[in-house]
């Protein structure tokens, strides 16, 4: 049978440790944050990416779920295999170019970026991404549905390839003349780059 006092020393430590842990876990949140609200707005107020998002609205303006889902099927399939149509078209447009300029000068802090429609389908990257269609993921939701202006910070993960924790940032992106939102971009940034090169 534990004491009493025992017990209560051993409830205080534990409740301290996981304060501690979900403390420390939430630390890569205001760097992210700040680095979105510098870098990254500076990046969504470039012409090319508002053009091209604008430009994927109206070519996507009557798709069906059905189509978005087709889509989504192909750009996967096409991950695995050596004829890439849908992947090369969208990783070799204007934006992609300039996504992947964008990302090498960040001193290895991004190790990716991706801009999305007003569907969550990918408009441009700068890697290759698993899936086309984002619109059921966090970081489309929680931005392009939420309003102008929002940044969402996911949890840090640990890559085991590089021996580095990561996390992603995913802001709206609106259109300076209407302030309607018209899409989306992530970044993954590599936090402990992020906390070192402190840009």
């Amino acid at each position: 049978m534990t004491h009493p006092i025992r017990g209560l020393v051993l409830a205080g430590c534990l409740l301290g440790f996981f304060a501690g842990t979900a403390q420390a876990a939430e630390q890569h949140v205001e760097p992210m944050e700040n680095f979105a609200k510098t870098t990254v707005k500076q990046w969504i107020s470039e012409p090319v990416l508002l053009a091209a998002i604008k430009a994927q609205n109206q070519r996507y303006a009557n798709i069906t779920q059905s189509q978005i889902d087709s889509l989504d099927i192909q750009w996967r399939t096409e991950t695995v295999l050596s004829r890439k149509p849908l992947i090369t078209e969208v990783s070799g447009n204007e934006l992609s170019k300039r996504l992947k300029e964008l990302k090498a000068g960040t001193k290895g802090v991004v190790t990716e970026v991706f801009v999305m429609d007003n569907r969550g389908l990918n408009v441009a990257i700068s890697d290759v991404t698993s899936d086309y269609w984002q619109g059921d993921e966090d970081k489309w939701q929680k931005t392009f549905l939420a309003g102008p202006d929002v940044v969402f910070v996911d949890a840090v993960e640990h890559d085991a390839s590089t021996d580095s924790f990561q996390s992603q940032l995913s802001m709206s992106i609106a259109d300076p003349a209407t302030g309607q939102v018209v899409g989306a971009i992530t970044v993954g940034i590599n936090v402990d780059r992020l906390n070192a090169v402190g840009l």
